[in-house]
């Protein structure tokens, strides 16, 4: 058994996942020919990806559609194994998939479901119980928590294909976490969730990172789960990993610009606008406009000189402008998603 290691929760080295994937032309003629000459072709759905998590850091994970997000999460809760390169979890190697490595990850996918459809949810959580040994007095002292916490009480009892998606999303949030692991990977836990739905699974995912000083690594197309939980950011692109930073640094790194908000005493047009900077919305006493970073100052005293100016505020863009800049339409098309059932 592999030693885990106190110091870095999640270790990637150099990691690659490469599929074969079949063709054949349509039809019934097609068929015929691809059992005389079948035509197959490689598919790099991650290539050389590297990183470190640190106990109890919470990241996000994002990139476009096809990106390589959730095989590099399948890989590292050991679903797949990778073609080439190195991963570490808690110490462990995923792909031995070792039951003291078990105990300690989850994978939490939002359009996957691990609850029994036909029994109640209760059920579940008692097999999952069975499953990881866990003792009776810490089963129903999690329980204790997660119903509170969850607002589960009405629920537990009713058969899971009677649930709401929100009520069955927090059941599988705690069916996933019964076991207390160290280190959760969730991949759009939220999907589908309405905006107050989504807020508690939020609370529900920090809370129990500060409880029990869990590693999160989290991709979600929602920003909103990304901004109030990660403090850390790696960006996948077309399977390569093509940012690590925070925040504050991605905005840099993704835009040239920077937006300047104007509170006006007096109307002016967009036209008369459009002198100090690109009018991303102009209407009555108020303006928002873009900015190189580099004439922020010169363009604010501008405004400030040129107009009856009320208030006036210097913001960078909203993460989902810099993350839609980042995988735009000047970007080359990503390679073909292939699902792989697990």
């Amino acid at each position: 058994m592999t030693i885990a290691s106190p110091d870095v929760a999640v270790h990637v080295r150099d990691l690659n996942k490469q599929y074969t994937v079949h063709e054949k032309e349509p039809g019934l003629l097609g068929s015929l020919k691809s059992f005389v000459n079948r035509k197959s072709r490689s598919v790099e759905a991650v290539r050389g990806v590297s990183f470190d998590l640190q106990p109890g850091e919470v990241v996000g994970f994002l990139g476009p559609n096809g990106a390589g997000k959730t095989t590099t999460l399948k890989m590292l809760s050991g679903l797949l194994h990778p073609s080439a390169g190195t991963a570490r979890v808690v110490g462990f190697e995923p792909r031995r998939r070792e039951a003291a490595f078990l105990k300690r990850i989850t994978l939490v996918m939002g359009q996957k479901q691990q609850l029994l459809w036909d029994l109640p949810a209760l059920d579940s959580f008692l097999v999952n119980q069975a499953i990881y040994e866990i003792p009776d007095d810490e089963y129903h002292a999690t329980m204790r928590e997660f119903t509170e916490v969850l607002d589960l009480g009405g629920i537990l009892k009713k058969q899971v294909r009677k649930l709401s998606l929100g009520e069955r999303m927090k059941c599988e949030l705690a069916a996933a976490l019964l076991h207390r692991p160290q280190v959760l990977f969730l991949d759009e836990p939220t999907i589908g969730l309405d905006v107050n739905m989504q807020e508690a699974v939020r609370a529900f995912v920090r809370d129990y990172n500060a409880r029990f000083g869990a590693t999160v690594m989290l991709t979600s197309h929602y920003m909103a789960d990304v901004t109030a939980l990660a403090q850390r950011i790696l960006v996948i692109d077309r399977g390569e990993l093509v940012f690590d930073g925070d925040l504050g640094a991605l905005a840099e790194q993704g835009s040239g610009g920077k937006t300047i908000r104007v509170q006006l005493r007096q109307p002016a047009s967009p036209e008369a606008l459009a002198a100090y900077g690109q009018v991303v919305s102009a209407g009555g006493l108020s303006a928002e406009l873009t900015v190189p970073r580099a004439e922020v100052s010169a363009r604010a005293a501008r405004l400030l000189a040129d107009f009856d100016v009320a208030d006036l505020t210097v913001e960078d863009p909203p993460i989902e402008a810099v993350m839609a800049e980042l995988f735009g339409g000047q970007r080359a098309p990503a390679a073909p998603k292939v699902e792989v059932g697990v």
